[in-house]
């Protein structure tokens, strides 16, 4: 339960549109909300989701809140998006992380600034903290960055492991979408058509520059604070969930800068702010950020520097479920990472399961392209159906080695690894690991998941195809997670060759060979930690008034669902998209969006492999009623990509706009 406070120690001003100049003459738009009186710190969040009519509804609660204990806050949308002029062509540019260099020094030079800015965001908005933060803008002190991560080609929505993510082209498809909605000419005058018709004109699906990188080269390596975190100077509080898509990145922040300037913070959270979640428990994270704040920009001591560099959920075992409103489990810390406390333990497949010493003996798999079908979302919002159902499913197309039931409960914190010796019998292929928690009844629970493009074992760089039939030597790493197996649980190796629709499938159905006798699963066991009962308690979650919202009752078109023609072998995954309707009766604007993606493949046939996408967003106001409509399609051959996408633009039912675009990209060793 969420407390709603009014009253704060400073009295709030609010400035529903500022426009900030830019040294090139383009102006962003910012919502404003800053103490009445006096000079205070800053903090800014920077993104492209449309502050006027986008989050408005979450970012009064949030910036609101901060400003009436001290801050200014603003809200301002990225050159080319939201109310901001200008033109946007691509997600993290180098012209962003400018944008947002100069819009720190102006903030910091106004009136009401004290001269210091911190960055909040979650999402785009810590991605691209970590970013302007490596460009070292002088008066940026500090930055706060949820649901992120620190290496734009590995662990984001494009790619995993160095395979194709599922992800790439609906999110491509999510960003066409939202750039062609218009500007508001209550903020913008007669300007405001002029501004869109040339958005409309430039957008283009950012999907298909992401397939023209399907190796880490320099267009992943820009944005990615990973490759020099000694760039980052100030202090870094660095939060996610784990049923998040981006967990891992935080682990990686706090060994690369250390517990003297920062702080990582893992609940059983979605991809949301740690106040207002999907999965709970929440927490009193604005009181958080208040802390942290106020230690590194007040110079208040507020205690959150002498608590655990990193503190996590641990969570309980739970039974395989497609939808968690709550995860049972306690609150643990470690002082540094990599923590010393937490040992390797090594287990070792083999024909009886893992054991504790390696076995001689050979293993093969060539799993049928439905597995995967059962893994639910990878970036997870907390929706309905996100969650991998019964991972029983999956692991009849897989290897799978489990240990005799456990004697006494086993505490993970930290990423699993699985170190293997394969050879695959085709030279493009992948693997996909993930390990379970099997309960006595025989359910199967997936507790966390790796995959790797072999042709990538010499690097993600440096791709090359496989010698059939010769072994390499290869870490699969999973993502980092806290869980704890009870007394009688079993934990569960499976391995597969496919994992579909999470992963692309390789051009040809390969069989691996594994080497058992030199292939290890490597598990982070922590110990128990005293300390972990005497930690300061979270306060209860607290917000300030939202902006007035009319939710609209809404149903997508489509379900999430798995359909399995028994006859032709095609397998269908339908997952619905951003679908709700919603009114601001404060500025006259309803925005409705329905989207919907599907996957399908057919058995056997990798070649088969297919998705598509489609948006609808309507949004009406006072001048009229415009409306998105955009599809994409992906389909392949063993050589290269054929990707069809298609935007129609209507103002009050009249066409006024129609693209389209036909683009055939090699495979490189996807």
């Amino acid at each position: 339960m969420v407390l709603v406070r009014s009253q704060f120690p400073n009295r709030v001003e609010v400035v529903e549109n500022l426009w900030i100049p830019l040294p090139d003459g383009t102006r962003l738009a910012a919502k404003l909300w800053r103490p009445a009186e006096g000079r205070h710190p800053a903090i800014l969040e920077y993104l492209p989701y449309r502050k006027h009519d986008g989050t408005r509804g979450r970012d009064q609660g949030m910036h609101l809140y901060l400003a009436g204990h001290g801050y200014a806050c603003l809200r301002v949308d990225i050159r080319g998006c939201g109310e901001s002029e200008g033109l946007l062509h691509d997600e993290y540019s180098e012209i962003e992380q400018q944008d947002g260099c100069d819009l720190i020094a102006w903030i910091a030079s106004q009136d009401w600034c004290d001269g210091q800015v911190a960055m909040i965001g979650i999402s785009w908005g810590g991605f691209n903290g970590l970013q302007i933060a490596a460009r070292q803008p002088p008066a940026l002190k500090t930055i706060i960055a949820v649901g992120f991560t620190d290496d734009r080609y590995a662990t984001d929505v494009h790619y995993i492991g160095g395979c194709l993510s599922k992800d790439n082209l609906d999110w491509s498809g999510t960003m066409v979408a939202g750039m062609d909605l218009p500007p508001d000419p209550a903020l913008h005058g007669a300007a405001w058509r002029g501004l869109w018709l040339r958005r409309i004109e430039a957008n283009r699906p950012w999907g298909l520059i992401w397939m023209q990188h399907q190796r880490r080269d320099d267009y992943w390596r820009q944005g990615s604070v990973c490759e020099d975190f000694s760039a980052i100077k100030v202090p870094v509080y660095a939060v996610s969930g784990w049923a998040d898509n981006y967990s891992e990145a935080v682990p990686r922040l706090l060994a690369g800068f250390g517990p003297e300037r920062c702080r990582g913070l893992i609940g059983p959270w979605a991809h949301s702010f740690p106040m207002d979640v999907t999965v709970g428990p929440a927490i009193g994270w604005l009181q958080e950020v208040l802390r942290w704040c106020d230690h590194w920009m007040k110079g208040r001591e507020t205690g959150i520097m002498q608590e655990p560099a990193l503190r996590v959920w641990m969570q309980e075992s739970v039974p395989p479920r497609t939808c968690y409103s709550e995860r049972a489990g306690r609150w643990v810390g470690e002082d540094s990472w990599p923590s010393a406390r937490i040992r390797d333990w090594r287990l070792y497949p083999a024909d009886r399961g893992l054991r504790d010493r390696p076995e001689p003996g050979e293993a093969r798999i060539c799993s049928p392209l439905w597995v995967g079908a059962a893994a639910g979302e990878i970036g997870r919002y907390g929706a309905d159906a996100d969650w991998p159902t019964d991972q029983r499913e999956d692991d009849g197309g897989s290897l799978t080695w489990t240990t005799a039931p456990l004697d006494e409960r086993v505490e993970i914190l930290g990423a699993p690894r699985l170190q293997l010796r394969v050879a695959s019998n085709k030279p493009l292929a992948l693997v996909a690991v993930r390990l379970n928690d099997l309960a006595p009844d025989g359910s199967s629970t997936r507790v966390t998941l790796g995959m790797l493009n072999l042709t990538h074992h010499a690097g993600h760089d440096r791709p090359q195809a496989l010698i059939p039939g010769a072994s390499v030597d290869v870490v699969v790493e999973l993502d980092d997670i806290a869980h704890a197996f009870p007394a009688g649980h079993r934990i569960g190796l499976s391995l597969s060759s496919v994992y579909w629709p999470v992963a692309w499938p390789s051009p040809e159905l390969a069989t691996l060979t594994v080497d058992l006798g030199a292939t290890e699963l490597v598990l982070p066991r922590r110990p128990l930690r005293l300390e972990d009962a005497g930690m300061r308690a979270f306060d209860p979650p607290e917000l300030a008034p939202q902006s007035p919202v009319v939710a609209h009752p809404v149903a997508p078109a489509r379900p999430r669902r798995v359909t399995r023609d028994l006859l032709s072998g095609r397998v269908i995954v339908d997952f619905p998209r951003w679908c709700y309707d919603h009114e601001f009766p404060d500025i006259g604007i309803r925005q409705a969006s329905d989207g919907h993606v599907r996957y399908e493949i057919t058995e056997g046939d990798p070649l088969s492999a297919a998705m598509e996408t489609s948006y609808r967003v309507i949004q009406s106001r006072a001048d009229g009623v415009f409306t998105h409509d955009s599809r994409s399609q992906m389909t392949c051959d063993e050589k290269a990509f054929r990707i069809w996408a298609e935007t129609v633009i209507h103002e009050n039912g009249v066409e006024i706009a129609r693209q389209e675009w036909r683009e055939e990209i090699p495979r490189d060793h996807l």
